[in-house]
C-alpha cells in the first residue's frame, strides 16, 4: 500500500526492477527492522511487490524526479537497487522527466552502466546513498568450490578454467558476463539476451554436456549491478542438457539460493564456485 512519509533513519529504499531480487530485498530489510519504502517501475515490476513492503511508488522509465521525491517523502536516506530492467526498456523505452533529460544530456557514454551509474550519483547529491545490492543477502551469495552434491568432473574443470577467461575479456568490454563452453570451445557469448536465453541458445547449437560460466565484471559497479543466477538459470540448463553452472564465489548471488541449489541436485547439475583472479 502507499503510506504517509514516515521520516527517520530505519527507511530503507528499494529502488525495484523485475524478477525475485526486490522481493528478496524487501524481506531482508523488514526482517532488519527497517521500513521498506519502495519505487516500482510500472514497465518491470511485479505489482506483488505491493504486499511485501511499507509503502510503495509507482513510477515510469525516465521518471528520476519522481523516484527522488518519493524516497525523500518517506524518510529515505539509504537505498538499494534490486532486479533488472530490459535492456530494451532502457533504451526504447524511456520518456525522459527533465531531471533525466538533463543527467542524459551530460552522459560522454549512452551504455547502461553509464546510465544506471549516473542515476546513482543523481541519487547521492539528493542525500540518498545507494548501497551494494547485496548488503542485506550475504547469506545468498555463492561460496567456493562444490555448492551441490556432484562436483565437476576433472575434464568439466578444464571447461570451467577456459570459460573464466573468455567470460573475464567479455565482461572487461560491458558486452557480457557469461559465457557457454564445450571441450574447451566458446559455444555462446552473452549480449543484451540474458544468461538465461544465451543457455538456451547453446543447447540448441551444441547439445548435451555444456558448461556455463558467469563471472563478474572487472569493475563491477555493486551498488546496481552484480551477477546473478536462480531457479531459472537451472531450468535452462535443464533444457540444455548442461551440466556445470561455474559462477564466481561472493560476487555472485544465487537468488533463492537453497530451492537453486535442490533444484541443481534433482537435475544432476554441478554448482562450482570459483575465486577471483589475483590482481594483475
Amino acid at each position: 500500500m502507499v503510506g504517509a512519509p514516515h521520516p527517520g533513519p530505519s527507511a530503507l529504499g528499494l529502488i525495484a526492477g523485475n524478477g525475485r531480487f526486490p522481493f528478496l530485498v524487501a524481506a531482508a530489510g523488514r526482517r532488519a527492522g527497517r521500513r521498506v519504502v519502495a519505487v516500482a517501475i510500472k514497465e518491470e515490476t511485479d505489482p506483488a511487490l505491493a504486499g511485501e513492503v511499507d509503502e510503495i511508488h509507482w513510477v515510469s522509465l525516465g521518471q528520476l524526479g519522481r523516484c527522488i521525491d518519493a524516497l525523500k517523502g518517506g524518510g529515505v536516506r539509504e537505498a538499494v537497487m534490486a532486479g533488472q530492467v530490459k535492456h530494451k526498456q532502457i533504451f526504447a523505452g524511456i520518456v525522459p522527466d527533465l531531471k533525466m533529460m538533463a543527467l542524459l544530456a551530460r552522459l560522454a557514454l549512452k551504455n547502461t552502466d553509464s546510465l544506471i551509474g549516473a542515476v546513482a550519483d543523481a541519487l547521492g547529491r539528493e542525500g540518498i546513498a545507494l548501497l551494494s545490492s547485496t548488503v542485506l543477502l550475504q547469506d545468498q551469495m555463492a561460496t567456493a568450490g562444490a555448492m551441490t552434491r556432484r562436483r565437476p568432473s576433472a575434464d568439466e574443470l578444464k571447461d570451467v578454467d577456459y570459460g573464466r577467461e573468455v567470460a573475464r575479456a567479455l565482461a572487461g568490454f560491458d558486452i557480457g558476463q557469461t559465457v557457454v563452453v564445450k571441450d574447451r570451445a566458446a559455444v555462446a557469448v552473452e549480449a543484451m539476451e540474458g544468461t538465461d536465453e544465451v543457455i538456451r541458445r547453446a543447447g540448441r547449437i551444441a547439445g548435451a554436456g555444456c558448461t556455463v560460466v558467469k563471472v563478474a565484471k572487472p569493475r563491477q559497479d555493486v551498488r546496481f549491478d552484480v551477477p546473478v543466477v536462480g531457479p531459472g538459470t537451472v531450468a535452462a540448463m535443464s533444457e540444455a542438457q548442461a551440466r556445470v553452472l561455474a559462477v564466481q564465489a561472493g560476487a555472485t548471488l544465487l537468488l533463492d539460493r537453497a530451492e537453486l541449489l535442490a533444484q541443481a541436485d534433482r537435475a544432476d547439475v554441478a554448482v562450482w564456485g570459483f575465486e577471483a583472479p589475483a590482481s594483475r
